[in-house]
Protein backbone atom coordinates (compact mmCIF):
# COMPACT_ATOMS: atom_id res chain seq x y z
CA UNK A 1 0.00 0.00 0.00
CA UNK A 2 1.38 3.70 -0.73
CA UNK A 3 1.72 5.71 2.53
CA UNK A 4 -0.25 8.56 1.83
CA UNK A 5 0.52 12.04 3.94
CA UNK A 6 -1.97 13.00 7.24
CA UNK A 7 -4.67 15.05 6.40
CA UNK A 8 -2.88 18.25 8.44
CA UNK A 9 -0.37 17.75 6.82
CA UNK A 10 -1.70 17.59 3.31
CA UNK A 11 -4.01 20.46 3.98
CA UNK A 12 -0.68 23.07 4.84
CA UNK A 13 0.96 22.18 1.58
CA UNK A 14 -1.91 22.59 -0.63
CA UNK A 15 -1.72 26.10 1.17
CA UNK A 16 1.84 26.63 -0.05
CA UNK A 17 1.36 25.40 -3.53
CA UNK A 18 -1.92 26.74 -4.23
CA UNK A 19 0.09 30.39 -4.60
CA UNK A 20 2.32 29.25 -6.90
CA UNK A 21 -0.12 27.46 -9.03
CA UNK A 22 -2.43 30.68 -9.51
CA UNK A 23 1.07 32.58 -10.22
CA UNK A 24 2.04 30.07 -12.54
CA UNK A 25 -1.08 30.09 -14.33
CA UNK A 26 -1.54 34.11 -14.40
CA UNK A 27 -0.70 35.41 -18.12
CA UNK A 28 2.86 36.63 -18.20
CA UNK A 29 3.01 40.68 -19.72
CA UNK A 30 4.39 41.14 -23.02
CA UNK A 31 7.00 42.94 -24.06
CA UNK A 32 5.08 46.41 -23.93
CA UNK A 33 4.25 44.90 -20.35
CA UNK A 34 0.17 44.36 -21.01
CA UNK A 35 -1.32 41.22 -19.82
CA UNK A 36 -4.62 39.95 -21.38
CA UNK A 37 -8.15 40.13 -19.69
CA UNK A 38 -9.56 38.00 -21.52
CA UNK A 39 -8.29 34.72 -22.50
CA UNK A 40 -9.95 34.08 -26.06
CA UNK A 41 -12.11 30.61 -24.59
CA UNK A 42 -14.90 31.80 -21.85
CA UNK A 43 -15.40 34.67 -19.41
CA UNK A 44 -12.56 33.84 -16.14
CA UNK A 45 -11.99 37.04 -14.17
CA UNK A 46 -15.06 38.08 -15.58
CA UNK A 47 -18.46 38.69 -13.47
CA UNK A 48 -22.24 38.94 -15.07
CA UNK A 49 -23.32 41.83 -12.92
CA UNK A 50 -27.35 41.54 -13.27
CA UNK A 51 -28.03 40.19 -16.72
CA UNK A 52 -29.16 37.06 -18.08
CA UNK A 53 -26.63 34.30 -18.61
CA UNK A 54 -27.07 34.34 -22.07
CA UNK A 55 -26.48 37.95 -22.29
CA UNK A 56 -22.73 37.49 -22.05
CA UNK A 57 -20.78 34.49 -24.09
CA UNK A 58 -17.73 33.44 -26.05
CA UNK A 59 -18.12 33.25 -29.76
CA UNK A 60 -15.12 32.69 -32.10
CA UNK A 61 -12.60 33.98 -30.03
CA UNK A 62 -14.94 37.31 -29.11
CA UNK A 63 -16.87 38.46 -26.23
CA UNK A 64 -20.35 38.43 -27.51
CA UNK A 65 -23.16 40.83 -26.00
CA UNK A 66 -26.90 40.02 -27.08
CA UNK A 67 -27.90 43.44 -25.36
CA UNK A 68 -30.39 42.59 -23.57
CA UNK A 69 -31.25 43.29 -20.86
CA UNK A 70 -29.27 46.66 -19.63
CA UNK A 71 -26.27 45.98 -17.60
CA UNK A 72 -22.82 45.13 -17.21
CA UNK A 73 -20.40 42.56 -17.22
CA UNK A 74 -17.85 43.72 -15.03
CA UNK A 75 -14.14 42.66 -13.98
CA UNK A 76 -13.37 40.33 -10.44
CA UNK A 77 -11.05 42.90 -9.20
CA UNK A 78 -10.63 46.38 -8.77
CA UNK A 79 -7.68 48.83 -10.75
CA UNK A 80 -6.63 51.81 -10.00
CA UNK A 81 -3.96 53.41 -12.68
CA UNK A 82 -3.47 51.84 -16.03
CA UNK A 83 -3.85 51.94 -19.20
CA UNK A 84 -6.51 49.67 -21.15
CA UNK A 85 -6.63 48.37 -24.90
CA UNK A 86 -9.62 46.88 -26.46
CA UNK A 87 -11.47 46.91 -29.52
CA UNK A 88 -15.11 47.34 -29.85
CA UNK A 89 -17.91 46.53 -32.73
CA UNK A 90 -21.50 47.14 -32.93
CA UNK A 91 -23.68 44.48 -34.76
CA UNK A 92 -26.54 46.22 -35.92
CA UNK A 93 -27.00 50.18 -36.79
CA UNK A 94 -27.15 52.75 -33.81
CA UNK A 95 -26.08 50.30 -31.57
CA UNK A 96 -25.69 51.44 -27.85
CA UNK A 97 -22.83 50.67 -25.10
CA UNK A 98 -19.69 51.22 -23.42
CA UNK A 99 -16.71 50.66 -20.86
CA UNK A 100 -17.11 51.77 -17.50
CA UNK A 101 -13.75 52.48 -15.21
CA UNK A 102 -13.65 52.51 -11.40
CA UNK A 103 -17.43 51.49 -11.31
CA UNK A 104 -18.93 49.76 -8.19
CA UNK A 105 -19.86 46.62 -7.74
CA UNK A 106 -23.22 46.33 -8.32
CA UNK A 107 -25.55 48.83 -9.94
CA UNK A 108 -26.27 52.07 -8.68
CA UNK A 109 -29.86 52.22 -7.39
CA UNK A 110 -32.71 52.17 -8.76
CA UNK A 111 -30.62 51.76 -12.50
CA UNK A 112 -29.36 49.03 -14.36
CA UNK A 113 -25.92 50.98 -14.67
CA UNK A 114 -22.43 51.02 -12.19
CA UNK A 115 -21.85 54.13 -10.46
CA UNK A 116 -18.69 55.35 -12.08
CA UNK A 117 -17.14 56.59 -15.33
CA UNK A 118 -18.93 55.47 -18.51
CA UNK A 119 -16.27 55.67 -21.95
CA UNK A 120 -19.06 55.58 -24.50
CA UNK A 121 -19.14 53.41 -27.53
CA UNK A 122 -21.76 54.29 -29.53
CA UNK A 123 -22.85 53.79 -33.40
CA UNK A 124 -22.97 56.74 -36.07
CA UNK A 125 -26.61 55.52 -37.00
CA UNK A 126 -27.59 56.77 -33.16
CA UNK A 127 -26.36 60.06 -34.43
CA UNK A 128 -28.13 60.19 -37.61
CA UNK A 129 -31.28 59.14 -36.29
CA UNK A 130 -31.24 61.90 -33.90
CA UNK A 131 -30.68 64.11 -36.38
CA UNK A 132 -33.53 62.65 -38.99
CA UNK A 133 -35.74 63.06 -36.14
CA UNK A 134 -35.09 66.38 -34.61
CA UNK A 135 -34.02 68.39 -38.06
CA UNK A 136 -30.53 68.92 -36.19
CA UNK A 137 -27.16 67.29 -34.77
CA UNK A 138 -27.58 66.66 -31.28
CA UNK A 139 -25.52 69.32 -29.03
CA UNK A 140 -25.21 66.68 -25.65
CA UNK A 141 -23.81 63.20 -27.52
CA UNK A 142 -21.82 62.28 -29.96
CA UNK A 143 -20.42 59.17 -31.36
CA UNK A 144 -16.91 59.50 -31.39
CA UNK A 145 -16.17 58.92 -27.66
CA UNK A 146 -17.58 60.98 -25.30
CA UNK A 147 -16.64 60.35 -21.26
CA UNK A 148 -18.48 61.03 -18.49
CA UNK A 149 -19.79 60.32 -14.90
CA UNK A 150 -22.71 58.40 -13.90
CA UNK A 151 -24.96 57.80 -10.97
CA UNK A 152 -22.67 59.08 -8.10
CA UNK A 153 -19.56 59.32 -10.03
CA UNK A 154 -18.01 62.94 -10.41
CA UNK A 155 -15.31 64.03 -12.23
CA UNK A 156 -13.88 67.67 -14.04
CA UNK A 157 -14.16 67.10 -17.84
CA UNK A 158 -11.12 68.63 -19.82
CA UNK A 159 -11.57 69.57 -23.73
CA UNK A 160 -14.35 70.20 -25.62
CA UNK A 161 -17.34 69.98 -22.94
CA UNK A 162 -21.02 71.04 -21.92
CA UNK A 163 -20.21 70.18 -18.27
CA UNK A 164 -21.65 67.39 -18.08
CA UNK A 165 -19.56 64.88 -20.18
CA UNK A 166 -16.18 65.33 -22.32
CA UNK A 167 -16.78 65.76 -25.89
CA UNK A 168 -14.19 64.32 -28.49
CA UNK A 169 -12.07 67.17 -30.18
CA UNK A 170 -11.92 64.94 -33.49
CA UNK A 171 -14.27 62.08 -34.86
CA UNK A 172 -12.38 58.94 -35.43
CA UNK A 173 -15.26 56.39 -34.80
CA UNK A 174 -16.20 54.18 -37.45
CA UNK A 175 -19.42 52.68 -38.37
CA UNK A 176 -21.07 49.08 -37.66
CA UNK A 177 -19.80 46.54 -38.70
CA UNK A 178 -15.91 48.31 -38.23
CA UNK A 179 -13.94 47.87 -35.67
CA UNK A 180 -12.67 50.27 -33.40
CA UNK A 181 -9.65 50.59 -30.65
CA UNK A 182 -9.89 52.16 -27.73
CA UNK A 183 -6.95 52.98 -25.38
CA UNK A 184 -7.66 53.93 -22.08
CA UNK A 185 -5.51 55.48 -19.65
CA UNK A 186 -6.12 56.08 -16.36
CA UNK A 187 -3.89 57.81 -13.45
CA UNK A 188 -4.63 59.36 -10.19
CA UNK A 189 -7.95 60.30 -10.91
CA UNK A 190 -7.32 61.62 -14.35
CA UNK A 191 -8.88 59.48 -17.56
CA UNK A 192 -7.77 59.74 -21.15
CA UNK A 193 -9.30 58.11 -24.28
CA UNK A 194 -7.68 57.65 -27.30
CA UNK A 195 -9.94 56.40 -30.21
CA UNK A 196 -8.17 55.08 -32.91
CA UNK A 197 -4.73 55.91 -32.64
CA UNK A 198 -5.56 59.15 -31.16
CA UNK A 199 -6.39 61.12 -27.97
CA UNK A 200 -9.75 62.83 -28.20
CA UNK A 201 -11.30 63.26 -24.34
CA UNK A 202 -10.55 62.67 -20.92
CA UNK A 203 -11.50 64.13 -17.69
CA UNK A 204 -9.57 64.42 -13.97
CA UNK A 205 -10.13 64.71 -10.35
CA UNK A 206 -12.52 61.52 -10.76
CA UNK A 207 -14.33 60.02 -7.82
CA UNK A 208 -13.92 57.11 -7.92
CA UNK A 209 -10.47 57.03 -9.40
CA UNK A 210 -10.45 53.12 -8.52
CA UNK A 211 -12.98 50.63 -8.62
CA UNK A 212 -13.83 47.75 -11.78
CA UNK A 213 -14.23 47.45 -14.98
CA UNK A 214 -16.85 46.85 -17.03
CA UNK A 215 -18.47 46.29 -21.20
CA UNK A 216 -21.95 47.29 -20.95
CA UNK A 217 -25.06 45.88 -22.37
CA UNK A 218 -27.74 48.39 -23.54
CA UNK A 219 -29.78 46.70 -26.23
CA UNK A 220 -28.14 45.90 -29.04
CA UNK A 221 -25.47 43.19 -29.93
CA UNK A 222 -21.89 44.01 -29.26
CA UNK A 223 -19.09 42.44 -29.28
CA UNK A 224 -15.08 43.08 -27.80
CA UNK A 225 -12.19 41.50 -28.67
CA UNK A 226 -7.82 42.15 -27.97
CA UNK A 227 -8.64 43.26 -24.19
CA UNK A 228 -5.76 43.94 -22.37
CA UNK A 229 -4.35 46.31 -19.39
CA UNK A 230 -0.94 47.47 -18.38
CA UNK A 231 -1.33 48.09 -14.50
CA UNK A 232 0.70 51.73 -13.44
CA UNK A 233 2.03 51.97 -9.84
CA UNK A 234 -0.91 52.65 -7.57
CA UNK A 235 -0.59 56.48 -5.93
CA UNK A 236 -2.87 55.71 -2.92
CA UNK A 237 -6.29 55.96 -3.48
CA UNK A 238 -7.96 56.56 -0.50
CA UNK A 239 -11.47 54.90 0.90
CA UNK A 240 -13.69 58.19 0.31
CA UNK A 241 -12.50 57.62 -3.69
CA UNK A 242 -12.33 53.81 -4.13
CA UNK A 243 -15.81 51.75 -4.97
CA UNK A 244 -17.04 49.30 -2.47
CA UNK A 245 -15.31 45.93 -2.53
CA UNK A 246 -17.28 43.30 -3.88
CA UNK A 247 -18.24 41.06 -0.61
CA UNK A 248 -19.83 38.39 -2.67
CA UNK A 249 -22.89 39.99 -4.12
CA UNK A 250 -25.03 37.47 -6.38
CA UNK A 251 -28.33 38.61 -8.65
CA UNK A 252 -31.60 37.09 -7.47
CA UNK A 253 -33.33 38.78 -10.87
CA UNK A 254 -31.96 38.73 -14.00
CA UNK A 255 -33.85 41.77 -15.44
CA UNK A 256 -35.05 40.10 -18.05
CA UNK A 257 -37.52 37.85 -17.49
CA UNK A 258 -38.45 35.72 -13.68
CA UNK A 259 -35.88 32.73 -13.70
CA UNK A 260 -34.69 31.50 -10.81
CA UNK A 261 -38.32 32.83 -9.17
CA UNK A 262 -41.80 30.70 -8.42
CA UNK A 263 -44.35 31.44 -10.52
CA UNK A 264 -47.73 30.35 -10.41
CA UNK A 265 -50.76 31.27 -12.23
CA UNK A 266 -51.74 33.97 -8.92
CA UNK A 267 -48.13 35.86 -9.68
CA UNK A 268 -48.37 35.72 -13.58
CA UNK A 269 -51.49 37.89 -13.19
CA UNK A 270 -49.77 39.73 -9.94
CA UNK A 271 -46.56 40.68 -11.41
CA UNK A 272 -44.87 42.06 -14.97
CA UNK A 273 -41.62 42.10 -15.95
CA UNK A 274 -40.23 44.83 -18.06
CA UNK A 275 -37.32 47.45 -18.59
CA UNK A 276 -35.54 45.81 -15.83
CA UNK A 277 -38.11 45.78 -12.75
CA UNK A 278 -40.89 43.60 -11.33
CA UNK A 279 -44.08 45.82 -11.00
CA UNK A 280 -46.90 44.32 -8.75
CA UNK A 281 -50.36 44.72 -9.92
CA UNK A 282 -52.21 47.31 -7.58
CA UNK A 283 -54.55 45.36 -5.83
CA UNK A 284 -52.89 41.75 -5.59
CA UNK A 285 -52.39 40.41 -2.26
CA UNK A 286 -50.08 38.35 -0.16
CA UNK A 287 -50.96 35.04 -1.90
CA UNK A 288 -49.48 36.13 -5.17
CA UNK A 289 -46.25 37.00 -3.55
CA UNK A 290 -43.53 36.38 -5.91
CA UNK A 291 -40.70 33.28 -4.43
CA UNK A 292 -36.91 32.88 -4.99
CA UNK A 293 -36.04 29.65 -5.82
CA UNK A 294 -33.09 28.98 -3.96
CA UNK A 295 -32.79 28.77 -0.10
CA UNK A 296 -30.94 31.46 2.49
CA UNK A 297 -29.84 31.37 5.62
CA UNK A 298 -27.79 33.81 7.50
CA UNK A 299 -27.62 36.63 4.47
CA UNK A 300 -27.58 39.91 3.01
CA UNK A 301 -30.16 41.65 0.56
CA UNK A 302 -30.53 44.51 -1.69
CA UNK A 303 -33.69 45.39 -2.72
CA UNK A 304 -34.02 49.01 -4.65
CA UNK A 305 -38.15 49.84 -4.21
CA UNK A 306 -39.79 52.50 -5.88
CA UNK A 307 -43.88 52.90 -4.19
CA UNK A 308 -46.83 53.84 -6.53
CA UNK A 309 -47.06 58.03 -6.52
CA UNK A 310 -50.40 57.50 -4.86
CA UNK A 311 -50.60 54.95 -2.19
CA UNK A 312 -48.84 54.14 0.94
CA UNK A 313 -44.94 54.20 0.42
CA UNK A 314 -44.08 50.60 1.62
CA UNK A 315 -42.75 47.24 0.61
CA UNK A 316 -42.76 44.03 2.26
CA UNK A 317 -40.58 41.04 1.51
CA UNK A 318 -40.47 37.58 3.21
CA UNK A 319 -37.06 35.96 4.40
CA UNK A 320 -37.50 32.61 5.63
CA UNK A 321 -41.34 33.12 5.69
CA UNK A 322 -40.89 36.17 8.23
CA UNK A 323 -42.29 39.70 6.74
CA UNK A 324 -40.02 42.31 7.10
CA UNK A 325 -41.41 45.86 6.19
CA UNK A 326 -39.62 48.22 4.05
CA UNK A 327 -40.49 52.21 4.70
CA UNK A 328 -39.60 55.47 4.02
CA UNK A 329 -39.14 55.29 0.66
CA UNK A 330 -40.41 58.27 -1.29
CA UNK A 331 -43.58 57.91 -3.62
CA UNK A 332 -42.19 57.61 -7.57
CA UNK A 333 -38.61 56.74 -6.50
CA UNK A 334 -36.73 54.64 -5.94
CA UNK A 335 -34.86 54.01 -2.35
CA UNK A 336 -32.25 51.14 -1.80
CA UNK A 337 -33.04 48.96 1.12
CA UNK A 338 -30.29 46.67 2.72
CA UNK A 339 -32.02 43.74 4.85
CA UNK A 340 -29.61 41.79 6.88
CA UNK A 341 -30.77 38.35 8.75
CA UNK A 342 -27.91 36.94 10.83
CA UNK A 343 -27.51 35.83 14.61
CA UNK A 344 -31.66 35.91 15.01
CA UNK A 345 -31.95 39.58 14.14
CA UNK A 346 -33.36 41.55 11.09
CA UNK A 347 -31.84 44.58 10.32
CA UNK A 348 -33.20 47.50 8.15
CA UNK A 349 -31.24 49.99 6.34
CA UNK A 350 -32.58 52.73 3.95
CA UNK A 351 -30.21 55.01 1.71
CA UNK A 352 -27.09 53.56 3.59
CA UNK A 353 -28.73 55.25 6.76
CA UNK A 354 -29.25 54.17 10.35
CA UNK A 355 -30.47 50.67 10.48
CA UNK A 356 -33.41 49.55 12.38
CA UNK A 357 -32.95 46.52 14.49
CA UNK A 358 -35.61 43.33 15.26
CA UNK A 359 -35.49 39.87 16.49
CA UNK A 360 -36.42 37.29 14.50
CA UNK A 361 -39.37 34.86 15.71
CA UNK A 362 -38.50 31.67 17.55
CA UNK A 363 -39.22 28.71 15.44
CA UNK A 364 -37.74 30.21 11.48
CA UNK A 365 -36.36 27.69 9.13
CA UNK A 366 -32.45 27.79 9.12
CA UNK A 367 -33.10 28.56 5.67
CA UNK A 368 -35.48 29.58 3.26
CA UNK A 369 -36.63 31.71 0.21
CA UNK A 370 -36.67 35.42 -0.08
CA UNK A 371 -40.07 36.60 -1.40
CA UNK A 372 -41.64 39.78 -2.82
CA UNK A 373 -45.53 40.86 -1.50
CA UNK A 374 -47.27 42.71 -3.46
CA UNK A 375 -48.50 46.06 -1.87
CA UNK A 376 -51.96 47.16 -1.99
CA UNK A 377 -51.26 49.96 -4.22
CA UNK A 378 -48.51 47.83 -6.53
CA UNK A 379 -44.58 49.25 -6.51
CA UNK A 380 -41.56 48.59 -8.49
CA UNK A 381 -38.83 46.69 -7.90
CA UNK A 382 -35.04 46.48 -9.27
CA UNK A 383 -31.85 45.30 -8.44
CA UNK A 384 -32.13 42.30 -6.32
CA UNK A 385 -29.06 41.18 -4.49
CA UNK A 386 -28.15 38.22 -1.97
CA UNK A 387 -25.36 37.61 -0.28
CA UNK A 388 -24.57 34.74 2.18
CA UNK A 389 -23.02 35.83 5.53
Amino acid sequence: MRPTLPARLRRAFLVLLLPALARAAAPAPDADGFTPLFNGRDLSGWVNGNCAPETWSVRDGLIHCTGLPIGGLRTERQYENFILELEWRHLRRSGNSGVFVWGSPINAPGVPFLRGIEVQALDHGYAEDFQRKNGKASDWFTVHGDVFAIHGATMRYIGRTNGKRSFPIEDRSRPSPEWNHYRIEARNGSLRLHVNGREVSGGDDANYRKGYLALESEGSPVEFRNLRIKELPSSGAGPEVTAPVDPGWRALFNALDLRGWRTTAATEAAWTVGNGRITARAGAGPEAALVTSTELGAAEFIVDYQPPRAGPAEAVVLVRGHPVRLTGAEPGKFSRFTVTVAAGKVRVAREGGAATEAALPAGLPAKGPFALVPATAGGVFTNLHARDL
